[in-house]
């Protein structure tokens, strides 16, 4: 994944900040991969992350996280890269993160962007998905089984 990354998304739109300059600096390809491994590949994985792909080519990806408030409850994130934006794969995805979230029995499902997201902002309205400020984040919350499908 960090191929399609470097090749297609801002490193801000997929890992914590890093300093440095702008750009994926050898340092911030480094810190792509020890987030990542951290998260989901460790001994005991923070999260679930899935690879996304379209046709036979991976595109982005998307996690379920559990949080620890509210109890039960995971964060969805997905990012795909830029060239293949606006055709419908993010809300495709999150389609099936809910889908999964339903299955393993999740009540809540929360989702955070960027207010400058207006990708997501409009996929959640669509979905009636109420977006909150919180600082400089937009969070909505959602019950996996009762929210309108993408």
């Amino acid at each position: 994944m960090r191929h399609v990354a470097v090749a297609d998304a801002d490193p801000r739109e997929v890992m914590p900040p890093v300093g440095g300059p702008d750009g994926w600096t050898l340092e911030r390809q480094a810190a792509f991969l020890r987030f990542h491994e951290s998260r989901a590949l460790a001994v005991e994985p923070v999260e679930t992350t899935f690879a996304v792909v379209v046709g036979e080519r991976v595109v982005g990806a998307a996690r379920l996280c559990p949080m620890e408030e509210p109890a039960g409850a995971v964060e969805a994130g997905v990012w795909i890269g830029r060239s293949h934006r606006g055709a419908g794969v993010g809300g495709a995805v999150l389609k099936q993160l809910l889908d999964r979230a339903r299955a393993e029995g999740i009540g809540t499902v929360c989702v955070s962007t960027a207010p400058e997201n207006t990708a997501v902002r409009q996929l959640m309205a669509r979905m009636g998905v109420e977006l909150v400020r919180e600082g400089d984040v937009l969070t909505g919350w959602m019950d996996p089984s009762a929210v309108v499908q993408p």
